[in-house]
């Protein structure tokens, strides 16, 4: 009986060892796989958000990298560095300040062949560039030889780093100077840091030329040589600087390691821009302990499960245990599937709504920029109602005076028709208002069905008086009958006023002025035409005339023909520009009709 009983413990034991065994070794594989697994998965989002963060970067970049292009091309820029008389620099002075608040460079500057400074946006400030030499800063040197340079320093006047995009001023043999654009990162590091990311980007000499952490901006991630730090020292690319070596070692596999000890994974990108490289850093620890987590979770589960096969096999016969085994290992499956089904799911939700919250904000930008067009001439429009309605308020007083003198006599039918005639202007009067108050006021409402003829009627009663006074025929053109859009009037309405706006800048100074507003339509589209006899549009502008902030006058914001432009492609129909025989411009407008159908992106 002893020796049955030392047997049965005996067997116990070895099932205990063997369940223990069992354990360890599924805790070790089944954590490994787990650990690789969340490391995967860890780095599919840092990839994103390192594409995210470079897309940013190489954006804000690329919108500066076209306007020193433009810039050299300004008679202001040629006068300056020609002319070198006071009235001409101060004017470039003025066009580089509202060059730098519209596009949010931190400065221009224009340097002369000597390497001087003669223009400067902060021309005006205490930390003003004018007067300082820049001959010994590579990128003038590189300018003036090769037509463009483009490089990175700490600032010699302000202490502040920043990428200089420089451009040649005239050709070789004798150029007459550069000019530069300074862009600095402190506003992209804080975007990224509020967004609760980890980055930096290096140079080829692997200095750290932009961090969400402060700490490691100027430090290398490689010790440099001596001859290439007596280089840069040399060079006052980072004065004052000491290039130490930061605390963080990049390891094989994609990972690196601070002085603390603490692990990351790190994401790679090279960028287009002097050669420079784009770092994404994510802490492993939240990663591992989460894999920890379900390998214990993963183990537990396995340890009950083989505890209850054990136990089962005192108390059942075989067929029922194999069956409990296979049923709870399905139950496992089932419930792993499910998990990572629903995280998918939660995944791909979140994607979504991002995008849709992306795209409201786009759409809401848009009509932030259209609204503040509609607000910018209202100046100009408001003097023209303000005529429009003079006249029906004069004829009301004289019509009211007069009715109280004919009461006087008795002459009751005449005072009937005063008071007639007073209601008629006084609703002349609402419409004019009406018309003015709708077009100044932000648009809420949704697309419908719109007459053409309604919204002609709209515009010119806003820009008519302008004209009038202006001594210029605005000559009316239309087809009947016209055709109805689907559409909202005012966003249509703003085209016409924009393009008539302009049409009459263009034929102010005219000897015979000529504005012509055509209206016609077939079967599936409208055609509005706005046809002058101004100087007209030059072949090589005729795309960049659409670009925002572009703009032929001295008071304009750049913006109306590029709103005009993006109002009409929404309801999916085009705006172009083209010759005339009068010499002038004709800016044509098409449109689908209601019957022919909307765009695909027709905006509400």
């Amino acid at each position: 009986m002893l020796f049955v009983w030392d047997r049965g413990r005996l067997r116990w034991a070895l099932a205990a060892l063997a369940i223990v065994a069992i354990l360890g070794l599924f805790a070790i594989l089944f954590g490994a796989a787990s650990r690789r697994e969340f490391i995967a998965s860890a780095r599919e989002q840092a990839e994103r958000r390192a594409a995210l963060e470079t897309g940013t970067l190489i954006a804000d970049v690329g919108k500066f990298r076209v306007l020193p292009f433009v810039l050299v091309e300004l008679p202001n820029v040629r006068d300056a560095l020609e002319r070198r008389n006071s009235q001409a620099v101060s004017n470039l002075n003025r066009t580089l300040a509202s060059l730098a608040q519209q596009t949010g460079a931190t400065v221009f500057y224009v340097i002369d062949r000597t390497g001087n400074v003669r223009a400067a946006s902060n021309a005006e400030r205490s930390d003003s560039f004018v007067g300082y030499s820049f001959r010994f800063r590579p990128y003038f040197v590189d300018s003036m030889a090769n037509g463009r340079s483009e490089y990175f320093a700490r600032g010699s006047v302000t202490g502040r780093p920043g990428l200089f995009l420089a451009r040649r001023v005239g050709r070789l043999p004798d150029p007459l100077g550069v000019i530069v654009i300074k862009i600095e990162f402190q506003k992209l590091e804080q975007l990224w840091r509020s967004a609760g990311q980890d980055a930096f980007v290096v140079d080829t000499d692997g200095v750290i030329v932009i961090s969400t952490d402060p700490k490691r901006r100027f430090r290398t991630i490689s010790d440099l040589s001596s001859d290439r730090r007596s280089a840069l020292e040399r060079s006052g690319q980072y004065s004052n600087v000491n290039l130490n070596k930061s605390g963080l070692t990049l390891e094989d596999g994609g990972f690196a390691r601070d002085e603390a000890g603490s692990r990351f994974l790190v994401v790679e990108q090279s960028l287009p821009i002097l050669g420079w490289h784009h770092y994404h850093l994510e802490p492993l620890k939240p990663v591992f302990t989460a894999a920890d987590a379900r390998t214990r979770l993963a183990t537990s589960i396995l340890a009950i499960l083989l505890t209850s096969v054990l136990v089962a096999l005192s108390w059942i016969e075989a067929r029922r245990k194999r069956i409990e085994a296979t049923r709870l290992f399905l139950e496992a499956e089932v419930v792993r599937r499910t998990s990572e089904l629903t995280a998918a799911y939660d995944r791909l939700q979140q994607e979504s709504d991002e995008r849709a919250l992306a795209d409201s904000r786009y759409r809401a930008a848009r009509e932030e920029l259209a609204q503040a067009n509609r607000l910018g001439s209202i100046g100009t429009i408001t003097t023209s109602v303000a005529h429009e309605i003079n006249q029906p308020l004069a004829a009301i007083r004289t019509a009211s005076d007069n009715a109280l003198k004919l009461l006087a006599l008795g002459n009751v039918a005449t005072v009937q028709a005063n008071l007639t005639l007073i209601g008629n202007l006084t609703q002349r009067v609402g419409t004019i208002t009406g018309e003015l108050l709708s077009y100044g006021r932000r648009v809420r409402s949704t697309a419908g069905s719109v007459p053409v003829g309604d919204i002609i009627d709209g515009a010119v009663l806003l820009i008519g008086d302008s004209y009038r006074r202006a001594n210029v025929p605005l000559e009316l053109v239309r087809s009947d009958p016209l055709p109805t859009l689907h559409a909202i009037r005012i966003r249509i309405e703003q085209v016409l006023v924009n393009l008539l706006q302009n049409a009459l800048e263009a034929v102010r100074e005219r000897d015979n002025p000529k504005v012509q507003l055509k209206a016609f339509a077939n079967s599936r589209q409208l055609f509005l035409s706005i046809a002058d006899n101004g100087p007209g549009v030059p072949s090589d502008l005729v795309e960049t005339i659409f670009q925002p902030f572009y703009t032929g006058r001295p008071d304009g914001n750049g913006l109306g023909l590029s709103i005009s432009q993006e109002i009409i492609q929404d309801y999916g129909g085009t705006l172009t520009v083209e010759p005339n025989e009068w010499g002038g411009a004709t800016f044509l407008v098409v449109l689908p009709t209601e019957k022919g159908g909307r765009g695909e992106n027709a905006a509400d």
